[in-house]
């Protein structure tokens, strides 16, 4: 029995979230722009951390998972910015940005864990 990989699993329904966010954006508030880039940064998270699952070397695996790192980051700004430009509403905003703020510490924490492991 495989465990569960919480990292993945958090990654991927924040991307079903992300799709679902920017369906809203388009529709909702006839935004399309915006919504692209958050669309691209949220969703390349979890591909990153999917990727990482068959990287071809230990340096390999936490590069993919530092480019995660930094797409989360972006995602997290234009989260900020939807919500700074009244897109998505205080609730939304609380909502996500609480989501993305957990897959950022997921991932800083085995980053780190990673490059102390790969330093002894």
């Amino acid at each position: 029995m495989q465990k569960e990989n919480v990292l993945h699993t958090k990654s991927y329904a924040f991307s079903i979230r992300v799709v679902n966010l920017a369906r809203y954006l388009n529709v909702e508030k006839k935004e399309y722009i915006l919504s692209k880039q958050v669309l691209r940064s949220g969703t390349a998270i979890c591909a990153l951390v999917s990727e990482a699952e068959f990287a071809q070397s230990h340096a390999d695996f936490i590069n993919k998972l530092t480019v995660g790192l930094k797409e989360a980051n972006e995602t997290k700004y234009w989260i900020s910015l939807l919500h700074d430009t009244q897109y998505i509403s205080p609730k939304m905003y609380e909502s996500l940005i609480k989501d993305i703020k957990e897959i950022i510490s997921l991932l800083v924490s085995i980053i780190k864990k990673l490059k102390d492991k790969s330093i002894s």
